[in-house]
């Protein structure tokens, strides 16, 4: 009897200690994180939920271009009743998640007797009236690239295919909620975008019209970045910030650190252009593995000094 018991016992022994070892690490992993809250109350700062982000991109999208990016034709009356189903779900979605963000001790002595219920409709209200703007700008973006592609046949295949379409729609959608003042969201936005696509786009940059980014991999706008009207990036262009001292982060932050691309500018595969003091001036070429960290003057074209290059025979 005892010896069919004991190894019951030692494996509720075991079970107990490893019971022990998993809170004691749970509290060690959790430890930084309390030492990091503003209220020092030991609640974690509330954050977007990463899949409803990815939710949001999506619906998002099939509310800019209904019937696009569904399977199979659908009449006008059936999708007219799609596109009011993905705007009711969208902002459900999109309101919980902005409620996460401004809890009461959040907001202004003015406003801490609104419930988070009202600030979140607010939010998502104001972003909704950005939407035909942002369709504007996603239309322009659209015919830039057909205009600068000849490899694409429609507006379709841009819509339905292109990264840096996709890209760029993301940050369309970021930016409007990032000048709403919606923390977090549009990061995790872009970043998502980033995920898929290899193109890494700040929402808090400022961009223009018909704006094109053929290709895409590896193409980088910093926050601080302005672009103007009709400027075409390549792969692997950096639009970034000079390199910071150590722990100068609070320092520059909030500053202009990224440069400034004007109208009508072409920057070609893998330049990179750094500083916030930096202007490209309109109308100007960048050349292909171009390193730029002054202004260009209006009109310039810049390029490297042909290589020399070594031909051998097998």
């Amino acid at each position: 009897m005892n010896s069919g018991t004991q190894p019951l016992r030692n494996i509720s022994r075991a079970a107990d200690d490893l019971e022990k070892d998993w809170q004691s690490l749970a509290g060690d992993l959790l430890q930084p994180f309390h030492l990091r809250t503003a209220s020092g109350a030991g609640l974690l700062p509330a954050s977007p939920d990463p899949e409803a982000v990815i939710l949001l991109v999506d619906r998002a999208r099939k509310i800019l271009f209904p019937g696009y990016l569904e399977e199979g034709a659908s009449p006008p009356d059936r999708l007219q009743k799609k596109l009011e189903l993905h705007l009711q779900a969208f902002y459900n979605i999109l309101n919980g998640q902005i409620n996460l963000m401004f809890p009461p001790e959040g907001r202004s002595a003015g406003n801490s007797s609104r419930t988070d219920r009202e600030a979140g409709h607010e939010k998502t209200r104001a972003f909704f009236k950005r939407l035909p703007t942002v369709k504007t700008q996603l239309l322009q973006d659209i015919q830039a690239a057909y205009e600068g592609d000849p490899a694409a046949k429609s507006c379709t295949e841009i819509i339905v295919s292109y990264p840096g379409f996709f890209a760029v729609t993301v940050y369309r959608i970021a930016h409007a909620l990032h000048l709403l003042g919606i923390p977090l969201l549009p990061r995790m936005m872009t970043e998502y975008a980033h995920s898929r696509t290899g193109i890494d786009i700040h929402p808090g940059a400022e961009i223009g019209e018909a704006f094109f980014i053929d290709h895409g991999t590896g193409v980088v706008i910093g926050e601080t970045t302005t672009i103007g009207n009709r400027v075409r990036l390549y792969q692997g262009v950096t639009l970034g910030a000079l390199s910071l001292p150590p722990k100068a982060g609070d320092l520059f932050r909030n500053k202009k650190r990224h440069p400034t691309i004007e109208d009508d500018v072409i920057i070609y595969a893998n330049a990179t252009i750094l500083g916030g003091e930096t202007v490209i001036g309109a109308g100007s070429v960048i050349g292909g593995n171009v390193w730029l960290t002054e202004s260009v003057p209006p009109g310039t074209r810049v390029m490297l000094d042909r290589p020399d290059l070594v031909y051998l025979k097998n």
